[in-house]
């Protein structure tokens, strides 16, 4: 089900009303459909759905934060440079139906990349990125290299005879030859011995949180360039679980030892610079359990960092 944007959450302080260099988000955002959207805008799609979560045994709530993250957003500064932004509406999941709500989101996907607009997606749970995967796939066609950076604790390979929050790489990856899979983050408390022999099997490449956190990040920059030199195009996801469970304190599975946010802006920065890059997506997010909405505002600084970087 699709919902058209609202102008409700957006809203915020008021430094000027006809200096657009002192304009907030809620005050340059535009209201436009999927199909309309601008070529060169950044278009924010909000995906309601945590589904996926519940079904691999998670807690509810990740639904709530598309607009919850909209909501912190707009109080941010415009530092986009003139580029657009738009608001582009929500896919919202219904009655359990969570592979229809992915199609759906990636309908959405395929027709802001067809407009020349940059999808910016809101999740809900990690399952978001199989509907932006399948989007980006039905836009670019079966022969493109697709190569998915996703910066998380877990590889997300998960064997299941039902598709949810933790399968969907697998999914990806043993669906699609063209689709190349890089992981940065992984906690080797967060994913079994049998899991990282899968990542093998697989293909898949990865990072280990302990190496983001230890050393200088050339080296990952190197292996994310790499990377992105065998593809043709790439589209990026952040799990918010990646963090660590002092920064994001909604993140029931977040990790001790998880990635600052420092760190975190740093490897997107990198990331969303390169121009093979043409599509995000966050999750994870529960503002039902979150403390002061203190994570739903660290993911709001994210996308607009992510934005402001980006190609």
């Amino acid at each position: 089900m699709y919902k058209l944007p609202r102008k409700h959450f957006w809203h915020g302080p008021i430094d000027s009303e006809s200096d657009r260099d002192s304009f907030r988000f809620h005050q340059s955002v535009e209201f436009v459909s999927s199909i309309e959207a601008p070529k060169g805008s950044f278009s924010i799609l909000g995906f309601e759905c945590d589904e996926g979560v519940q079904r691999s045994g998670g807690q509810a709530g990740a639904a709530e934060a598309p607009d919850q993250i909209r909501s912190q957003l707009a109080q941010l500064p415009d530092h986009l440079g003139g580029r657009p932004l738009i608001d582009s509406g929500t896919v919202m999941q219904k009655d359990g139906k969570m592979e229809k709500a992915q199609r759906e989101l990636g309908e959405h996907v395929s027709n802001l990349l067809r407009c020349g607009s940059t999808p910016i997606i809101l999740g809900g749970g990690h399952e978001t990125t199989y509907g932006h995967y399948w989007g980006a796939r039905r836009f670019f066609g079966a022969d493109a290299k697709i190569g998915i950076i996703s910066i998380d604790s877990n590889f997300d390979l998960q064997e299941s005879d039902r598709p949810h929050a933790g399968t969907m790489f697998k999914q990806i990856l043993e669906s699609d030859d063209n689709a190349g899979y890089l992981v940065l983050g992984v906690q080797p408390l967060g994913n079994t011995r049998a899991t990282f022999n899968q990542a093998d099997k697989l293909g898949a490449q990865y990072v280990l949180a302990e190496d983001l956190a230890l050393r200088d990040l050339q080296s990952t920059q190197n292996v994310i360039d790499a990377f992105c030199d065998k593809h043709d195009h790439i589209i990026v996801s952040f799990c918010m679980e990646s963090l660590s469970s002092f920064h994001a304190p909604s993140i029931v599975d977040a990790s001790p030892f998880g990635l600052e946010p420092v760190v975190v802006r740093q490897l997107l920065w990198h990331i969303v610079a390169n121009p093979k890059v043409q599509s995000f997506d966050i999750s994870d997010v529960n503002p039902t359990i979150d403390e002061n909405g203190k994570t739903t505002k660290l993911a709001a600084y994210l996308v607009a960092e992510v934005m402001a970087a980006f190609n």
